[in-house]
């Protein structure tokens, strides 16, 4: 009866031997590094007692690594999940050192391909039919392998190039079952190392690596980019092929073009570059300013060039490909990202820190004014070292900033470091097109754009508008309100204070606050000057002549 529970123990020992594993290498790492007139004190007397019993017990290959190195190479060691789990913490450079998102930005995602026949299978499973129904060719060597999936060209019966992706065997059953182990991990390492919130980051990870082990997910992606994208025909997503597709089998469109990195694209005329680039900054600051739904797994291979030079009827593209991780921003965070990528462009370093804090979840014994003091100190110095405006880097400086958060006990969702992830890309593809060119004035001219678009008087009206009923409400109570809080204010006020020199003038202070109050709200709801006109005029009368 205990059979199908055995794989699930061994997992669970081999995945604690490892954490045990790597606490203990810890503790060596620690001592090691160490300065030598330290060593012999007796303030570390204990840490050296614990890595004396340590040193046997950790694994000989790794006992002399750094701590980032062992922390790398175990999770190499444990598969698939837990290199994607790696890949996810090198992206929270806002909570961990830069000794280990460096580290484990390295580690390889490249497994062994499924072979062909058990890729045959699946096909047929899922779509119900034979092979040669399905596609008129397939090439059996995938494109690619990755620890999830693996991708292979094919041809429909109607002679479309397409790319399938297939989930491979039994990956999704180690994956569950891993991320349940991790849930329990997550519990542990939150006790022992509460600054780096890895319960945090491992329910991010699950949340994310649960939607890629299914391929509805990315084929909704697909369509809701292409929906956002529907006026701007120099941005291109790959089309879905839906009666191919299911849960473990993904088809799509393949989009035939150019790496940005490779020989051809570099090659193209210095007026396409710029184009390439002025097409990746709108794309990518529409994502994130104005759509609030972007690509978060963004890097030079899932980006395609398509110069369509044969076609004079079509314009240069760009291409989006292998959606199945993406970000979202809710209206307020929206708001507050564009405000803040705003000032930053504009060099308006005391708003850019308010915005960015307007972000922030505030830890146990957060310091917010510490991190606006940092985050102005290192926008300044920023701005004073980039010698050439093409060297100025607003998404390093975003990461670094972020980075600055764990020091003062101040956390940032995921999705602003995947944000971070998809700007840096940007940049970097944009130098490595055109060394030049000014990525930030690129990036400042769309930002303008949705900037403006923002406070377009048409788009705020349809926003008062869709409030409607609330400030509906709001203003057939706003009498009733304000009465009871006058009727509460005097009763209060009327009965006598110890001394009441220090009480003159604080009712009629009080009920000028109520009327002006009264009064913002209903301007800000959109009110007529009626309504909030004599409201600010009792506010003002009682402020100057109450006290008298």
């Amino acid at each position: 009866p205990l059979a199908p529970y055995r794989g699930a123990f061994k997992r669970f020992f081999t995945v604690y031997r490892h954490v045990l594993g790597l606490l203990l290498g810890g503790i060596l790492a620690y001592v090691r590094a160490l300065p030598p007139g330290e060593r012999g004190g007796f303030n570390h007397l204990p840490a050296r007692f614990a890595a004396f019993l340590a040193r046997p017990v950790v694994k000989r290959s790794l006992r002399d690594l750094p701590f980032a190195r062992q922390l790398r190479r175990r999770l190499e060691i444990l598969g698939p999940t837990f290199i994607k789990l790696g890949q996810i913490m090198a992206l929270r450079e806002d909570l961990l050192p830069s000794t280990i998102t460096g580290e484990l930005s390295s580690l390889m995602d490249q497994l062994p391909e499924a072979p062909f026949r058990q890729v045959k299978h699946i096909l047929e499973r899922d779509l119900e039919r034979p092979l040669h129904q399905i596609f008129r060719r397939v090439r059996k060597e995938p494109l690619g392998s990755a620890s999830i999936a693996q991708a292979h060209l094919a041809e429909t019966p109607g002679g479309e190039k397409v790319v399938f992706k297939v989930i491979k065997p039994g990956i999704r059953e180690v994956i569950t079952s891993d991320l349940k182990l991790l849930e329990a991990v997550g519990v542990l390492l939150q006790w022992v190392l509460p600054r780096y919130q890895p319960q945090q980051i491992i329910e991010e990870f699950s949340a994310y690596t649960k939607k890629e082990l299914d391929y509805t997910f990315e084929a909704d992606n697909a369509e809701i980019f292409a929906a956002n994208f529907a006026d701007t025909p120099g941005i291109v997503f790959p089309d879905i092929y839906h009666d191919l597709s299911t849960g473990d089998v993904l088809t799509m469109e393949f989009l035939r073009g150019l790496k940005p990195g490779s020989d051809e694209a570099l090659a193209l005329g210095e007026a396409t570059r710029e184009r390439v680039i002025d097409l990746g900054a709108e794309a990518i600051i529409r994502m994130l300013y104005q759509d609030g739904f972007f690509h978060a797994d963004l890097h030079a291979g899932n980006l395609v060039i398509l110069p369509n030079e044969d076609d004079d009827e079509k314009p240069l593209q760009v291409g989006f490909i292998d959606l199945g991780m993406v970000g979202r921003f809710g209206q307020k965070t929206k708001r507050n990202l564009l405000y803040y990528f705003y000032a930053l462009v504009r060099g308006d370093v005391e708003n850019a820190t308010r915005y960015l804090l307007g972000m922030a979840h505030l830890g146990e014994g957060a310091d917010p004014q510490g991190f606006r003091r940092a985050v102005g100190d290192l926008v300044r110095r920023f701005r004073m070292q980039g010698s050439r405006r093409s060297e100025l880097s607003v998404a390093q400086l975003i990461l670094e900033s972020l980075s600055l958060g764990g020091k003062y006990r101040i956390f940032f969702p995921v999705e602003m470091t995947l944000m971070v992830k998809a700007l840096i890309t940007y940049e970097g593809v944009g130098r490595m097109m055109e060394p030049e060119l000014d990525i930030t004035a690129v990036s400042r001219r769309h930002v303008e754009r949705i900037f403006r678009r923002r406070f377009d008087p048409r788009k705020v009206s349809r926003e008062l508008l869709s409030n409607a009923p609330e400030m509906v409400d709001l203003a057939v109570d706003l009498p009733q309100l304000l009465a009871e809080g006058a009727g509460f204010v005097e009763e209060r006020l009327n009965r006598p204070p110890p001394s009441s020199a220090p009480w003159e003038g604080v009712r009629s202070g009080i009920l000028a606050g109520a009327f002006v109050i009264g009064g913002a709200v209903a301007a800000v709801g959109g009110g007529a000057w009626f309504l909030w006109g004599p409201l600010f005029a009792a506010g003002l009368l009682l402020a100057v002549f109450g006290s008298s």
